[in-house]
């Protein structure tokens, strides 16, 4: 039925039907998402609220009044639940500074990306929230007491009490309260965002448009600051924060001059809050609609979390232990532990000597793969690696280095949960052959397999001979 109703407002706005519709993932709410092909190739949403849909719509008009990249609306559907929006691609902030995600070290084109993006928020803010109709805003106009205690009560009851953590729920609410104090310390009648992050940003023609901003409403200039830097899952290294928070200040000081002390000594409270305030929301779309995206940021947010706690918060004692046994608990402690250790696998020749670790920690195993039947004496094999089909067909049937990974494996796999358990970061196991071609390169590529999948961590794989070299 969506798709029909999407069609028949795509044909009343362009004066043709589109060529396809096709689904497109959702994010976090129950909304619904297509793509229209033809031309013009349009995004079309089907929501669940028509009060959302009608702040979302609101909002898109307002700012595209104001200058501001957010999507162009097309067209409604009279009851306001479906609507037509401008496609902006496929790609987002998110998935555009994928290498550091992955790796911790940011290039220069994705800094440029963050950097570009988080100069435009005060405009968002500051530009956006002027003549803006608040009262429009859905579920709440404003960034009140009621709205912060909230998210706490989220928190507490979709994510707390799932762990299983006793407290004690008066001393809890007191310093919720006082949090709120704290929160609302400053007032503010600028816009709030409330989820400013990078899969919200989208990147077209190497710009950034802003897009799901339906949940805004008045309120702080902090709390989208720390929505951004502190994502769970982009992973954000102190350092580009700091260079962030900079690019900010310096935007921002053009429409709202403010104290850099005081705005960082404010920020760090919105830091706190809004990670519980996403823990809230990971418990609920993780633990009880079993979403898996969800599922997985938790032990982001949790590293994000026992981060903050080494900084102390005074103001919220009872709270500040209660985090504390949370980040403790042991499937936290190993998933942390689990981003932590990484495990170089190296394939390499005698002849060339056994490689140096470059940790610095020394510790690991060196395999010797000489005494396995070598393919490579023989002429079919010899142009060809432990990578290639045929080399692996014949070690395989040969059946000598199934046996003798068996017992790899025994040992491997005790050594990296012990490694886990006690939070070390580096692990070596090297696997040595006469040519570091064969049997090495083999034993090296399915014992790295077999390890990134039993524990999660991370892998380097090192073919020294081969000149190779990737990761898990």
């Amino acid at each position: 039925m969506q798709p029909e109703i999407l069609q028949i407002l795509y044909q009343d706005y362009t004066g043709h039907t589109a060529e396809s519709i096709e689904p497109l993932a959702g994010a976090g709410s129950n909304r619904k998402y297509y793509r229209l092909k033809g031309n013009p190739q349009l995004i079309g949403v089907y929501g669940t609220s028509e009060a959302e849909n009608r702040a979302f719509l609101y909002m898109a008009k307002h700012f595209t009044e104001k200058g501001l990249p957010v999507p162009q609306i097309y067209a409604q559907s009279d009851d306001g639940m479906a609507y037509l929006q401008e496609d902006l691609g496929d790609i987002s902030l998110f998935q555009a500074i994928e290498q550091g995600r992955t790796t911790g070290i940011f290039n220069e084109a994705e800094k440029s990306l963050l950097k570009q993006t988080i100069r435009l928020l005060p405009s968002l803010q500051i530009e956006g929230a002027k003549d803006m109709d608040f009262s429009v805003c859905y579920p709440q106009a404003e960034f009140n007491q009621r709205s912060v205690l909230w998210d706490l009560n989220y928190f507490k009851y979709c994510f707390l009490k799932a762990t299983g953590i006793e407290f004690q729920e008066n001393l809890l609410e007191n310093d919720f309260e006082n949090m709120t104090d704290v929160l609302l310390a400053d007032t503010f009648s600028t816009f709030m965002y409330r989820d400013f992050q990078s899969r919200n940003v989208m990147i077209r023609d190497g710009q950034p448009y802003f897009i799901d901003f339906q949940g805004g409403r008045k309120g702080p200039i902090y709390y989208d600051v720390a929505s951004f830097l502190w994502q769970a899952k982009a992973r954000f290294p102190q350092d580009l924060r700091e260079e962030l928070i900079h690019e900010y200040l310096e935007a921002l000081q053009a429409y709202y001059p403010i104290s850099e002390s005081h705005f960082r000594e404010q920020l760090r409270h919105f830091v706190l809050f809004r990670t519980l305030q996403v823990l809230g929301a990971y418990g609920f779309r993780g633990y009880f609609e079993q979403k898996p995206h969800f599922l997985q940021s938790i032990p982001y947010a949790i590293e994000n979390l026992s981060q903050l706690l080494e900084h102390k918060f005074p103001e919220y004692p009872y709270l500040c232990k209660v985090l504390k046994q949370l980040t403790g608990l042991p499937v936290y402690v190993l998933e942390q532990n689990k981003r932590k250790l990484t495990v170089r696998v190296i394939s390499f020749s005698y002849k060339k000597g056994i490689p140096e670790d470059p940790s610095g920690n020394g510790g690991g195993y060196v395999f010797d793969c000489r005494a396995i039947h070598n393919p490579g004496r023989y002429d079919a094999y010899k142009p060809l690696t432990g990578r290639d089909e045929p080399v692996i067909r014949f070690l395989e049937e040969d059946g000598e280095i199934l046996s003798f990974l068996e017992h790899v494996y025994a040992l491997a796999d005790a050594h990296v949960q012990r490694f886990l358990e006690r939070g070390f970061t580096h692990l070596s196991i090297c696997f040595g052959c006469t040519g570091g071609q064969h049997r090495s390169v083999y034993a090296a590529e399915h014992t790295a397999r077999h390890i990134h999948e039993k524990f999660g961590v991370n892998v380097e794989v090192i073919h020294r001979e081969q000149n190779i070299a990737y990761k898990f």
